[in-house]
């Protein structure tokens, strides 16, 4: 058996900060408390509609079913190399690591190490990632005009985030149609462009001391990005549909928590989420952290008529969406992180010694 690269060998810790994780669940608490103590009034409670509220159990089955495609695109890519476990390991080990890095980090470093821990090639897992992100930046893309047309029927960007939010929205538009076509141009025309791009980025006296290891992972990248671009156009259409849906359920999710407190204008709704979800992705903090919960009440706000309910509204979402999603990471990534000093535990055996004889015992 040829020996694991030293970098999937590593402690899944080292690709996530406690620190991070801390400052993540911090900022979103204080985002909430900031939205709640501007919105809420004393009775607001008495308010609420005991027949809309069962259209939070709706938005908890929606999150979940986020999560059911998320599991089913990484298992469609791995072409059933991994089964409906180890699927869900992946992705809600990623779900964890994106939740609690800055987006400039995010989960795909953990989500490959993990696919590697389930048994797939370092190179495999890389390309699995790398084409799961070019099917978001194509769902990206296709989103794009969709808001942008609608914006000539639609309120779509809130009167109240003036000019230089107009400004900013449009530069990131811009920004997600250019890379999602230059990755589309590596992924799928010219992975050797991939390969180019990644070892010359490890030339960097700061990177250099990888270069190595990085060029036989980026060989592997460019062998497995080949076959992708094999595979006959109904293997990106299935894989393109289970990318879609998961977003389609996370834009849903924001409308189903607000229409379960109050009446609100459905469409108008939905087009914000996806507007607004589009600009969680330029969030310099932690997970989005302290910005999310502030976004959804410039976007969604001015839709909920009784100011009161906007600060239970975050509150139920991020509960949904968030704290939820960070339990269940958790324990998928402690079962890595398990596996790991497991690992390290038997490497330390040495052949022959009674603990040897033990482990041989037990198998």
């Amino acid at each position: 058996m040829t020996e694991e690269p030293k970098h999937i060998q590593e402690d899944p810790q080292s690709f996530f900060s406690k620190r991070y994780l801390f400052i993540s669940i911090g900022l979103s608490v204080l985002g909430m408390a900031v939205v709640i103590y501007l919105t809420y009034t004393p009775g607001v409670l008495e308010h609420l509609k005991p027949k809309r509220m069962p259209g939070l159990v709706i938005a908890l089955i929606v999150s979940l079913l986020r999560v059911w495609f998320s599991a089913a695109k990484i298992r469609f890519l791995a072409e059933g190399q991994l089964n409906w476990m180890q699927s869900f390991r992946v992705i809600l080990s990623w779900d964890f690591t994106s939740s609690v890095t800055p987006s400039t980090i995010g989960g795909a470093p953990m989500a490959t190490y993990a696919m590697t821990k389930e048994g797939l090639k370092a190179g495999q897992s890389t390309a699995i990632i790398l084409y799961g992100v070019l099917l978001d930046q194509l769902w990206f893309a296709l989103a794009v005009p969709i808001l942008l047309i609608s914006g000539l029927f639609y309120e779509v960007v809130p009167e109240n985030i003036g000019m230089v939010g107009d400004i900013s929205m449009l530069l990131l538009y811009a920004g997600l149609l250019s890379y999602a076509s230059l990755l589309a141009y590596g992924v799928l025309k010219n992975p050797a462009v991939l390969k180019k791009v990644v070892n010359a980025v490890f030339r960097m006296p700061f990177l250099r001391k990888w270069k190595d290891k990085v060029k036989e992972e980026a060989e592997h990248l460019e062998e497995y990005s080949h076959e992708l671009r094999k595979k006959p156009a109904s293997f990106l259409l299935k894989a393109f549909f289970l990318s879609t849906m998961s977003w389609f359920c996370r834009i849903a999710l924001p409308t189903i928590v607000i229409l379960s407190l109050l009446p609100a204008n459905e469409i108008l709704s939905v087009l914000r989420s996806l507007a607004m979800n589009l600009a969680f992705l330029i969030m310099p903090t932690p997970g989005g952290s302290g910005g999310v919960e502030g976004l959804f009440a410039i976007f969604q706000g001015p839709l909920i008529d009784r100011k009161a309910f906007i600060g239970l509204a975050v509150f139920a979402w991020r509960i949904i969406s968030y704290y939820i999603s960070i339990g269940l990471g958790m324990m998928a990534t402690t079962w890595y992180i398990n596996q790991s000093v497991l690992e390290k535990m038997e490497n330390k055996v040495e052949p022959g010694s009674d603990s040897d004889i033990v482990g041989e015992i037990k198998k």
